[in-house]
């Protein structure tokens, strides 16, 4: 099977819990472009978040907020993009509320909360370091300013320090959009911020980074089973299972692992996307 293109993730799978990139890295990536391979970063942060080290990683194409957004990065073109109905973002804010749930949300170029407290704090932490030019809005109510100043609104974040897996089997049995539920808890969890928790992240119906492949595949005439897909996380768990070869890396979940054609024996830190590309490419 010959390669064709690089997917990769970035948090967990390139970038390590304390925001660094290993010098492997960043080798294996220049071996990807002498071999004149697309290199498309999969994450789902959103393009104004990941804009600055799309550009360090010497990405192709970036496919963000778990497909969302997909932006062709050597020409600064934006490919594709889809965004929550108000009816659902209105459902989702009602449930939230009335389980007393975080919720912070992501427009094209901000993410609007009411208090920084949990993935929106860990995004205003790095935004320096990050080089990123994404606003923040701390606002009175939400509500209030969705209807000010209608935002189109990428995706939805609503997060709890207590289990969140009964609240997304009731979204998902209301209303029509597509869930990654993410938990940062024991060995997951966020160092950025020092705290543990599990957030929902919710989405246009029918989004995630493997239908952002698909859309790719098509620009680029690239089959899936020319892709090599890495990752570590359940919102990769698509794309590592229809590519042709699907790396999970070691310190990756068990659910990722399972699926897997190829579990690195380095962790995140120590270069597991360097040692994947060096295996098979």
């Amino acid at each position: 099977m010959k390669i064709k293109l690089i997917a990769s993730d970035l948090d967990g799978t390139i970038i390590d819990k304390n925001n660094n990139i290993c010098n492997q890295n960043f080798l294996a990536i220049d071996k990807i472009h002498e071999k004149n391979l697309p290199f498309v970063i999969c994450t789902g942060k959103s393009y104004s978040v990941s804009s600055t080290v799309c550009k360090k990683l010497k990405a192709d194409y970036g496919i963000f907020g778990n497909g969302t957004q997909i932006v062709n990065l050597k020409e600064k073109k934006e490919l594709a993009r889809k965004v929550l109905k108000k009816e659902n973002i209105d459902y989702c804010i009602k449930f939230a509320r009335s389980q007393n749930l975080h919720i912070h949300f992501y427009t094209e170029d901000s993410i609007v909360t009411e208090e920084l407290k949990y993935m929106d704090l860990r995004n205003y932490i790095l935004k320096d370091e990050n080089s990123t030019e994404l606003k923040f809005f701390i606002v009175p109510t939400i509500e209030e300013f969705i209807e000010k100043e209608n935002p189109n609104i990428f995706s939805l974040v609503i997060t709890s320090e207590g289990s969140m897996l009964d609240f997304e089997t009731e979204i998902q049995k209301n209303i029509s959009v597509s869930t990654n539920l993410i938990i940062k808890k024991g060995e997951f969890k966020d160092f950025i911020t020092n705290k543990e928790y599990e957030y929902l992240n919710i989405a246009p119906s029918k989004i995630d980074k493997n239908q952002g492949l698909k859309y790719l595949s098509n620009i680029l005439n690239i089959p899936h089973e020319n892709m090599l897909a890495i990752g570590d996380n359940v919102n990769d768990l698509e794309m590592i299972k229809n590519s042709g070869i699907g790396i999970a890396v070691a310190d990756a979940y068990d659910e990722i692992k399972s699926i897997a054609d190829y579990i690195t024996k380095n962790n995140v830190s120590s270069g597991a996307f360097a040692e994947a590309i060096n295996k098979f490419i």
